[in-house]
Protein backbone atom coordinates (compact mmCIF):
# COMPACT_ATOMS: atom_id res chain seq x y z
CA UNK A 1 0.00 0.00 0.00
CA UNK A 2 2.66 2.54 0.91
CA UNK A 3 4.59 1.88 -2.70
CA UNK A 4 1.46 2.35 -4.40
CA UNK A 5 1.06 5.85 -2.71
CA UNK A 6 4.78 6.70 -2.74
CA UNK A 7 5.04 5.88 -6.49
CA UNK A 8 2.15 8.70 -6.95
CA UNK A 9 3.82 10.91 -4.97
CA UNK A 10 1.31 10.72 -1.91
CA UNK A 11 3.80 11.62 0.86
CA UNK A 12 2.37 11.87 4.70
CA UNK A 13 2.66 15.06 6.47
CA UNK A 14 2.10 13.22 10.04
CA UNK A 15 1.96 9.54 11.22
CA UNK A 16 -0.15 7.53 13.55
CA UNK A 17 0.32 3.84 14.17
CA UNK A 18 0.22 0.91 15.81
CA UNK A 19 1.51 -2.53 16.20
CA UNK A 20 3.29 -3.08 12.97
CA UNK A 21 1.97 0.15 11.89
CA UNK A 22 4.11 1.23 14.35
CA UNK A 23 7.10 -0.27 13.06
CA UNK A 24 6.51 0.81 9.22
CA UNK A 25 5.50 4.39 10.30
CA UNK A 26 8.61 4.48 11.79
CA UNK A 27 10.73 3.82 8.54
CA UNK A 28 8.06 6.24 6.86
CA UNK A 29 8.96 8.98 8.88
CA UNK A 30 12.41 8.88 8.05
CA UNK A 31 12.03 8.71 3.99
CA UNK A 32 8.93 8.26 1.95
CA UNK A 33 10.17 7.73 -1.47
CA UNK A 34 9.34 4.96 -3.42
CA UNK A 35 13.29 3.80 -3.01
CA UNK A 36 12.51 4.15 0.64
CA UNK A 37 9.46 1.80 0.84
CA UNK A 38 11.09 -0.81 -1.35
CA UNK A 39 13.71 -1.02 1.02
CA UNK A 40 10.65 -1.33 3.97
CA UNK A 41 9.74 -4.19 1.60
CA UNK A 42 13.10 -6.15 1.26
CA UNK A 43 13.08 -5.65 5.29
CA UNK A 44 9.80 -7.44 5.68
CA UNK A 45 10.88 -10.15 2.86
CA UNK A 46 13.71 -11.18 4.63
CA UNK A 47 12.39 -11.23 8.04
CA UNK A 48 11.79 -14.70 9.75
CA UNK A 49 9.27 -15.75 12.30
CA UNK A 50 12.02 -16.73 14.46
CA UNK A 51 13.96 -12.95 14.02
CA UNK A 52 10.14 -11.59 15.90
CA UNK A 53 9.03 -14.56 17.96
CA UNK A 54 12.29 -15.97 19.07
CA UNK A 55 11.15 -19.03 21.12
CA UNK A 56 13.00 -19.94 24.37
CA UNK A 57 12.24 -23.01 25.74
CA UNK A 58 13.24 -21.59 29.42
CA UNK A 59 10.70 -18.95 29.38
CA UNK A 60 7.82 -21.10 27.59
CA UNK A 61 8.20 -23.08 30.94
CA UNK A 62 7.93 -20.56 32.89
CA UNK A 63 5.12 -19.01 31.16
CA UNK A 64 3.48 -22.57 32.33
CA UNK A 65 4.95 -22.50 35.69
CA UNK A 66 3.01 -19.09 36.00
CA UNK A 67 6.31 -16.90 36.43
CA UNK A 68 5.98 -14.99 33.13
CA UNK A 69 3.46 -12.83 31.86
CA UNK A 70 4.39 -13.41 28.00
CA UNK A 71 5.93 -16.09 25.53
CA UNK A 72 8.47 -14.47 23.92
CA UNK A 73 11.30 -12.14 24.21
CA UNK A 74 10.96 -8.59 22.47
CA UNK A 75 14.75 -8.93 21.77
CA UNK A 76 14.25 -9.78 18.09
CA UNK A 77 11.82 -6.73 17.25
CA UNK A 78 14.02 -4.31 19.39
CA UNK A 79 17.37 -5.44 17.64
CA UNK A 80 15.68 -4.74 14.12
CA UNK A 81 14.79 -1.64 14.90
CA UNK A 82 18.43 -0.66 16.47
CA UNK A 83 19.83 -2.33 13.37
CA UNK A 84 16.61 0.19 10.83
CA UNK A 85 15.08 3.12 12.93
CA UNK A 86 17.18 6.65 11.78
CA UNK A 87 16.71 8.28 14.58
CA UNK A 88 16.60 7.64 18.22
CA UNK A 89 14.34 9.73 19.88
CA UNK A 90 10.45 10.09 18.89
CA UNK A 91 10.48 13.89 18.19
CA UNK A 92 13.60 13.64 16.39
CA UNK A 93 11.55 12.04 13.23
CA UNK A 94 11.81 14.11 9.94
CA UNK A 95 8.42 13.27 9.51
CA UNK A 96 6.45 13.71 12.84
CA UNK A 97 5.58 9.98 14.18
CA UNK A 98 2.88 9.40 16.98
CA UNK A 99 2.46 5.41 18.25
CA UNK A 100 -0.32 3.85 19.76
CA UNK A 101 0.04 1.99 23.17
CA UNK A 102 -2.18 0.52 25.77
CA UNK A 103 -1.88 1.64 29.29
CA UNK A 104 -2.03 -2.04 31.27
CA UNK A 105 -3.57 -0.69 34.27
CA UNK A 106 -6.50 1.88 32.90
CA UNK A 107 -6.87 -0.04 29.49
CA UNK A 108 -6.72 3.21 27.84
CA UNK A 109 -5.03 4.19 24.16
CA UNK A 110 -2.59 6.03 24.60
CA UNK A 111 -1.07 8.20 22.07
CA UNK A 112 3.14 8.38 22.66
CA UNK A 113 4.78 11.34 20.26
CA UNK A 114 8.30 12.19 22.50
CA UNK A 115 11.02 9.95 23.92
CA UNK A 116 13.11 6.53 23.57
CA UNK A 117 11.81 6.00 19.74
CA UNK A 118 12.80 1.76 20.72
CA UNK A 119 11.15 1.73 23.43
CA UNK A 120 7.38 3.45 22.38
CA UNK A 121 7.88 1.22 18.99
CA UNK A 122 8.10 -1.63 21.12
CA UNK A 123 5.50 -0.84 23.40
CA UNK A 124 2.96 -0.19 20.65
CA UNK A 125 4.13 -3.68 19.29
CA UNK A 126 3.83 -5.88 22.57
CA UNK A 127 1.30 -7.99 21.51
CA UNK A 128 -0.82 -8.93 24.94
CA UNK A 129 0.75 -12.23 26.44
CA UNK A 130 3.19 -12.55 23.56
CA UNK A 131 5.61 -10.07 23.99
CA UNK A 132 6.51 -8.71 27.48
CA UNK A 133 5.29 -5.14 28.27
CA UNK A 134 7.29 -1.80 27.88
CA UNK A 135 7.80 0.54 31.15
CA UNK A 136 7.75 4.17 29.92
CA UNK A 137 8.27 7.35 32.56
CA UNK A 138 6.57 4.81 35.46
CA UNK A 139 3.53 3.54 33.15
CA UNK A 140 3.37 -0.15 31.55
CA UNK A 141 2.42 -0.16 27.94
CA UNK A 142 1.56 -2.94 25.69
CA UNK A 143 -0.05 -3.20 22.11
CA UNK A 144 -2.07 -0.49 21.15
CA UNK A 145 -3.87 -2.91 18.82
CA UNK A 146 -5.28 -4.56 22.04
CA UNK A 147 -7.23 -1.11 21.94
CA UNK A 148 -7.14 1.02 19.04
CA UNK A 149 -4.96 -0.35 15.86
CA UNK A 150 -5.91 1.90 13.55
CA UNK A 151 -5.98 4.91 15.42
CA UNK A 152 -8.63 7.20 13.22
CA UNK A 153 -9.72 8.87 16.37
CA UNK A 154 -6.03 10.27 16.96
CA UNK A 155 -5.64 11.67 13.15
CA UNK A 156 -8.96 13.35 13.60
CA UNK A 157 -7.25 14.98 16.93
CA UNK A 158 -4.40 16.00 15.39
CA UNK A 159 -6.53 17.91 12.65
CA UNK A 160 -5.34 15.45 10.01
CA UNK A 161 -7.55 15.68 6.92
CA UNK A 162 -7.45 14.13 4.48
CA UNK A 163 -6.54 10.91 6.55
CA UNK A 164 -5.61 7.82 4.47
CA UNK A 165 -5.94 4.45 6.25
CA UNK A 166 -3.92 1.41 5.73
CA UNK A 167 -5.36 -1.44 7.45
CA UNK A 168 -3.30 -4.68 7.38
CA UNK A 169 -6.64 -6.84 7.14
CA UNK A 170 -7.60 -9.80 8.94
CA UNK A 171 -7.80 -13.76 7.87
CA UNK A 172 -11.43 -13.41 5.83
CA UNK A 173 -11.85 -16.52 3.73
CA UNK A 174 -10.21 -19.19 6.12
CA UNK A 175 -10.78 -22.75 5.83
CA UNK A 176 -9.39 -23.84 8.83
CA UNK A 177 -8.63 -22.50 12.58
CA UNK A 178 -5.02 -21.40 13.46
CA UNK A 179 -2.96 -24.42 13.97
CA UNK A 180 -0.79 -22.89 17.09
CA UNK A 181 -1.20 -20.91 20.26
CA UNK A 182 0.62 -17.77 18.94
CA UNK A 183 -1.16 -18.00 15.15
CA UNK A 184 -4.87 -18.23 17.48
CA UNK A 185 -3.82 -15.30 19.74
CA UNK A 186 -2.53 -13.03 16.78
CA UNK A 187 -6.19 -14.26 15.05
CA UNK A 188 -8.44 -13.03 17.65
CA UNK A 189 -6.09 -9.88 17.98
CA UNK A 190 -6.98 -9.27 13.90
CA UNK A 191 -10.64 -10.08 14.44
CA UNK A 192 -11.23 -7.57 16.91
CA UNK A 193 -9.09 -4.92 15.85
CA UNK A 194 -10.99 -5.16 12.38
CA UNK A 195 -14.51 -4.75 13.71
CA UNK A 196 -13.12 -1.67 16.23
CA UNK A 197 -11.86 0.10 12.99
CA UNK A 198 -14.80 -1.12 10.93
CA UNK A 199 -16.55 1.08 13.72
CA UNK A 200 -14.25 3.85 13.38
CA UNK A 201 -14.77 4.54 9.98
CA UNK A 202 -17.87 4.75 10.21
CA UNK A 203 -18.13 7.08 12.57
CA UNK A 204 -15.85 9.37 10.90
CA UNK A 205 -15.99 9.19 7.20
CA UNK A 206 -18.96 11.88 7.10
CA UNK A 207 -16.85 14.10 9.24
CA UNK A 208 -13.11 14.39 7.43
CA UNK A 209 -11.78 12.75 4.12
CA UNK A 210 -11.01 9.37 4.95
CA UNK A 211 -9.66 7.12 2.23
CA UNK A 212 -9.89 3.26 2.80
CA UNK A 213 -7.53 1.21 0.99
CA UNK A 214 -9.14 -2.28 0.36
CA UNK A 215 -7.27 -5.19 1.93
CA UNK A 216 -6.39 -8.07 0.98
CA UNK A 217 -9.20 -10.70 0.61
CA UNK A 218 -8.98 -13.60 -0.15
CA UNK A 219 -6.22 -13.60 2.80
CA UNK A 220 -5.74 -17.27 4.28
CA UNK A 221 -2.28 -16.62 5.61
CA UNK A 222 -1.22 -16.83 9.66
CA UNK A 223 -0.21 -13.64 11.01
CA UNK A 224 2.54 -15.20 12.73
CA UNK A 225 3.75 -16.62 9.24
CA UNK A 226 5.92 -14.54 7.72
CA UNK A 227 6.63 -16.75 4.48
CA UNK A 228 4.30 -15.38 2.25
CA UNK A 229 5.41 -11.62 3.07
CA UNK A 230 6.46 -11.21 -1.01
CA UNK A 231 3.37 -12.62 -2.30
CA UNK A 232 1.27 -10.24 -0.27
CA UNK A 233 3.51 -7.25 -0.58
CA UNK A 234 3.07 -7.84 -4.51
CA UNK A 235 -0.66 -8.28 -4.33
CA UNK A 236 -1.62 -5.19 -1.73
CA UNK A 237 0.69 -3.32 -4.48
CA UNK A 238 -1.43 -4.03 -7.55
CA UNK A 239 -4.67 -3.77 -5.76
CA UNK A 240 -4.08 -0.66 -4.30
CA UNK A 241 -2.43 0.97 -7.52
CA UNK A 242 -6.03 -0.45 -8.90
CA UNK A 243 -7.93 1.39 -5.93
CA UNK A 244 -6.10 4.67 -6.78
CA UNK A 245 -6.37 4.60 -10.40
CA UNK A 246 -10.26 4.03 -9.75
CA UNK A 247 -10.91 6.97 -7.30
CA UNK A 248 -10.70 6.72 -3.51
CA UNK A 249 -14.11 5.32 -2.28
CA UNK A 250 -15.55 7.41 0.06
CA UNK A 251 -18.71 5.64 1.55
CA UNK A 252 -19.64 2.72 2.70
CA UNK A 253 -15.70 1.84 3.40
CA UNK A 254 -16.32 -0.20 7.15
CA UNK A 255 -17.80 -2.92 4.87
CA UNK A 256 -14.27 -3.94 3.13
CA UNK A 257 -12.68 -4.55 6.75
CA UNK A 258 -15.71 -7.14 8.59
CA UNK A 259 -14.02 -10.70 8.05
CA UNK A 260 -16.57 -12.52 5.50
CA UNK A 261 -16.76 -15.97 3.90
CA UNK A 262 -16.02 -17.11 0.34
Amino acid sequence: MLQALARRDIRPDVIIGTSAGALNGAWLAAGSSPEDLDELAQVWIKLKRSTVFPVDPLNLTAVLLGRSDHLVSDSGIRKLLKDNLRFERMEDAPIPLHVVVTDVLTGKDVLVSKGDAIDAISASAAIPGVLPTVTIDGRIFMDGGAVNNTPITHAVQLGADPIWVLPTGAPCALTRQPRTALGMALHGLTLAINHRMASDVSRFESVVDLRVAPPLCPLEVNPADFSHAEEMIDRARVQTAEWLDAGPVRAGQANLLIPHGH
